[in-house]
């Protein structure tokens, strides 16, 4: 059986967090981003430090997609917008390692890495879903969710490689063959 590669999208392929990086996109488009800004990045930076549970980090971008997003097609057009501008910021070293084959999987929304498929390698993409009637998120893929999610697509395919930023992808790493922490470019193998 054919062994893939899995890569993480934040801080691993992307340089940055794209889902903050687009939250402060928005700002310029979308006023009303200011009131929850403060939340969600404090709540992301605890989920990030392994100090907030996945759950909490939910309800809070939950909370802020119905009071911010008031129509898809907008936020359609401002993502594509976006990636014009932020395209600069997609890692060239680690894109050449993606092969047609291989794996994205992230915690951002689908409508944002979809945006940008045609520039990694791979149309492979597990991201978070929206449901775009009830403007919430309807699957959260972090955690152990990636792991469910990669099961649901590819059953047990085995993982050569899993490269990724974050030890909150423990569940990613336990059924990878080979680990890679990503850090500002730089790749070491932990297992």
């Amino acid at each position: 059986m054919v062994k893939i590669k899995v890569f993480d999208f934040d801080n691993t392929i992307y340089r940055g967090e794209s889902s903050i990086d687009f939250a402060f996109y928005m700002l310029r488009h979308n006023k009303r981003i200011l009131l929850f800004l403060p939340s969600l990045f404090w709540n992301a930076a605890m989920y990030k430090l392994c100090l907030a549970s996945k759950e909490t980090l939910e309800r809070r971008i939950n909370d802020a997609i119905k009071f911010i997003v008031r129509d898809k097609n907008e936020l359609i057009s401002l993502t594509d917008s976006f990636w014009q501008r932020n395209r600069r910021k997609l890692d060239r070293r680690m894109l050449r390692r993606i092969a047609s084959e291989d794996v994205i999987i992230t915690a951002g929304p689908f409508f944002l890495i979809d945006a940008i498929k045609h520039r990694l390698n791979t149309k492979n993409l597990i991201c978070s879903e929206v449901d775009w009637q009830n403007m919430e998120i309807s699957y959260f893929n972090f955690g152990e969710n990636k792991v469910r999610r990669y099961r649901e697509h590819f059953g047990d395919k085995p993982i050569d490689c899993f490269y990724t930023d974050s030890y909150n992808d423990r569940s990613m790493m336990a059924i990878s063959d080979r680990v890679f922490i990503v850090k500002d470019g730089r790749i070491r193998s932990i297992k």
